[in-house]
C-alpha cells in the first residue's frame, strides 16, 4: 500500500527524517514506534500532506504521492487522526463534518442535509451522536470518534493515527480498537503510531522502529518481545525500576486539605502530603482528581474549605500565591495549560521563577540558561537550540519543558496530573526516576494517574477518588488493581 523510499525531511537546525525506506502492506496494522522526536509524527504529516519531503520518494498503491496539502491527500484516500485534536468547538458536529463541503441548495446550506450527511458519517463507525451538539459540548473520546468518521466519510482508505488514545479513558480506549478492527475488516490500512506497547501488540500486525529521524528495523510483530522493541527504539536495554523513596520514613508535613469542596465536581475532601511521600490520586475520569488540583493551585476561586502549607492556614490560594507557597502544578493538558506555544524553550522552561531572573526588572538570557540547563540535560530534552518555539518540539519533550519550569521553582510540594502521557518508554523511565529523585530529597509529590503499573509502582500510599468524593485510602502494601479497581467503581469487597 506504502512505500517509503530514502524519505528526509529537514527543520532548520534539525533532521527529523534520514534516508527513510520500508514498506506498508494493504489492510495491515502498522505500527511506527520510537522514542519522542524519532520522526514518526513527522512521517505520518508527509503521508498525510501536511509537510512536503525534501528528499526520496513515497509511493501509495503504486503512484508517486506527493500531496499540496492535506486535501489533496485527502482526496487520494489518505488521512489522518492526530493526537491533538483541532475542531471549530463553537460549531455543531455536523458543521465540523461537512467543513469545507457543505451541501447547498439554491446557493444557501442545506442544513437537513448536512445532519443528514453527518449522521450516515457517524453510522459509518459505528456511533452515535447529537450531530447538533457543538463539539465543546463532546468528550476528548467523542471528539476522536468524529475525527475518524470525518475521515472514513470522505473515502479514506489509508489512516495515520498518531497517538489516539493518549487523551482516551479505557472504555474509550476499548471502543477505538473495536473501530480498528472493524475499519481492517473492511480492508482499510492503518498505520499506528504510540508509545504503548500493549496496544501495538495487540493491534498491530507489523512494527517499524525510527531512532534519531532513522529508520532502524521492521519486524512483524510476532517476531519481537517487549524487551526487544523497548532496545530497538533507545538503544540500550531499559531494567525494570524499583524505587528507593518508598522504604524511607516520610518527614514533616507540607500540605494538609480539610473539607475541600467545589461545584467544579469535588465535595468534603481531606488528606495531608508529607515530606519524602508520593501520594496517589486514582479514579475513574471525572472523579474529580484533576480538579482538585487546580483548586489546590488556585485555579477554582470557587472553592471552599482548609488548605495548610507547612502548618501554615493559606485559606483560598491564588496561582501566585500557590508558587510562592512552593507548591508547583503539571497539568494534564499541557498545550492549553503548561506552555505558551509561541514562546521558546527556555523561556517556557523559566516562566515559574522569572522574578529570581531578573536584574533591574530585566531578565537575563545568561541566568535563564544557568537555571535550566542542567535540567534539559536530566531529562534529556530533545531541541535544536534554547531559542526554538516549543510549539515546534515532539509531544514528548513538549511535556519535559513543563517538567523543567517546576523544576527549577524547586517546588516543596509538586502535582503531577497524567506526567507521562504521550510520552516514550524511556522517557517516562526518566519521569518515574525523577519523581523518586524528587520524594527522597524531601519533597511531597501528588501523583495523578490514568495507568495502573504507574501509580501502583511509584505511590507511597493511594487515595482513590469516585464521584467527587474520596472512596477510600490504600497504603502500599494493600495497593493492587482489584482493590484499586473495586473502590473506583464502589463495589464491595
Amino acid at each position: 500500500m506504502v512505500r517509503f523510499d530514502g524519505v528526509t525531511k529537514r527543520f532548520p537546525g534539525v533532521v527529523a527524517l534520514d534516508d527513510v525506506s520500508f514498506e506498508i502492506a494493504a489492510g495491515s496494522c502498522h505500527a511506527l514506534c520510537g522514542e519522542n522526536g524519532a520522526g514518526k509524527s513527522t512521517l505520518g504529516k508527509l503521508l498525510a500532506g501536511i509537510y512536503t519531503a525534501d528528499d526520496g520518494r513515497i509511493e501509495i498503491a503504486g503512484q508517486p504521492a506527493r500531496f499540496s496539502g492535506p486535501t489533496d491527500a485527502l482526496k487520494a484516500g489518505v488521512a489522518m487522526v492526530h493526537q491533538e485534536l483541532a475542531f471549530c468547538e463553537n460549531l455543531s458536529v455536523a458543521e465540523n463534518l461537512c467543513l469545507g463541503s457543505f451541501p447547498s441548495r439554491y446557493g444557501f446550506v442545506s442544513k437537513a442535509e448536512m445532519r443528514k450527511r453527518a449522521q450516515q458519517m457517524l453510522a459509518a463507525i459505528g456511533v452515535t451522536l447529537d450531530v447538533r451538539r457543538p463539539v465543546s459540548a463532546l468528550t476528548i473520546g467523542q471528539q476522536q470518534m468524529l475525527q475518524i468518521a470525518g475521515a472514513i466519510g470522505q473515502g479514506a482508505r489509508l489512516i495515520i493515527f498518531d497517538e489516539p488514545t493518549s487523551s482516551l479513558s479505557q472504555h474509550e480506549a476499548e471502543r477505538l480498537y473495536a473501530l480498528i478492527g472493524r475499519l481492517r475488516e473492511r480492508g482499510v490500512t492503518c498505520i499506528y503510531v504510540s508509545h504503548r506497547l500493549e496496544e501495538i501488540f495487540r493491534l498491530c500486525d507489523t512494527i517499524t522502529v525510527l531512532r534519531d529521524g532513522k529508520h532502524v528495523a521492521t519486524r512483524e510483530a510476532s517476531s519481537v518481545d517487549r524487551a526487544g522493541l523497548v532496545e530497538m527504539m533507545i538503544g540500550r536495554r531499559l531494567e525494570e525500576y524499583f524505587p528507593s523513596h518508598v522504604h524511607a520514613v516520610a518527614g514533616e508535613e507540607l500540605l494538609r486539605v480539610e473539607g475541600l469542596s467545589s461545584p467544579a465536581g469535588f465535595a468534603d475532601v481531606s488528606f495531608s502530603v508529607r515530606a519524602g511521600e508520593v501520594v496517589g490520586l486514582a479514579g475513574l475520569v471525572g472523579a474529580g482528581r484533576s480538579e482538585v488540583a487546580q483548586a489546590l493551585f488556585g485555579l477554582d476561586s470557587l472553592s471552599s474549605g482548609s488548605i495548610s502549607v507547612r502548618g501554615r492556614s493559606v485559606g483560598a490560594l491564588t496561582t501566585s500565591g500557590a508558587i510562592e507557597m512552593g507548591i508547583g502544578l503539571v497539568p494534564e493538558d499541557r498545550k492549553r495549560q503548561g506552555l505558551v506555544l509561541g514562546m521558546s524553550v527556555l523561556e517556557n522552561a523559566t516562566l515559574s521563577i522569572l522574578p529570581r531572573l531578573a536584574r533591574a526588572g530585566f531578565v537575563t538570557r545568561a541566568r535563564e540558561r544557568q537555571a535550566a540547563k542542567p535540567y534539559f540535560d536530566r531529562l534529556r530534552v530533545k531541541t535544536p537550540r534554547f531559542e526554538t518555539p516549543v510549539a515546534a518540539l515532539s509531544g514528548g519533550n513538549q511535556q519535559k519543558i513543563v517538567l523543567t519550569k517546576w523544576l527549577t521553582a524547586k517546588c516543596a510540594v509538586l502535582m503531577l496530573d497524567e506526567p507521562t502521557r504521550g510520552v516514550d518508554v524511556g522517557a517516562k523511565a526518566e519521569i518515574h526516576a525523577l519523581i523518586d529523585e524528587l520524594a527522597a530529597a524531601g519533597n511531597g509529590i501528588l501523583l495523578i494517574s490514568s495507568e495502573m503499573p504507574e501509580i501502583l509502582n511509584l505511590s507511597t500510599r493511594i487515595i482513590v477518588f469516585r464521584a467527587g468524593r474520596i472512596a477510600g485510602q490504600l497504603s502500599r502494601a494493600e495497593a493492587n488493581q482489584e482493590a484499586l479497581m473495586r473502590l473506583m467503581a464502589g463495589v464491595a469487597a
